[in-house]
């Protein structure tokens, strides 16, 4: 008797569960993101809005940044440092004091997913 491997059926088996992991995988990280964003969106339009206008882009003065499309490291350590006062603006100082890290995490994340000046590549 001749033996048959049995190597090409578990391939058969095992590769739609891998794509079927990777894909519930993928769902399950846009689902979070698009939950974070919600947060994100939420504060930033009852804290940030008014200074730095919708989605971070419309700052009421010059000297006001643009949120919208800055990196989302640079935007969790100057609201992390604002609210340890290591940054030094008494309105941002004002506004981050509050902020959880959790809240700090969902604006940065909301910011760095808009359209900025540049885009990005």
């Amino acid at each position: 008797m001749i033996a048959m491997s049995t190597a090409p059926k578990r391939t058969r088996r095992v590769r739609p569960l891998v794509l079927t992991v990777a894909l519930c995988a993928t769902l399950a990280g846009t689902t979070t993101t698009l939950a974070s964003d919600d947060l994100g969106k939420k504060k930033a339009d009852e804290a940030c809005a008014a200074c730095h206008g919708p989605e971070g882009n419309k700052p009421i003065t010059p000297e006001t940044p643009r949120l919208g499309g800055q990196e989302y490291g640079y935007l969790v350590q100057a609201l992390t440092d604002y609210r340890n006062g290591t940054r030094d603006n008494a309105v941002m100082s004002a506004m981050a004091k509050p902020l959880t890290e959790k809240e700090i995490r969902d604006l940065a994340g909301y910011f760095s997913r808009q359209q900025g000046l540049t885009t990005k590549r």
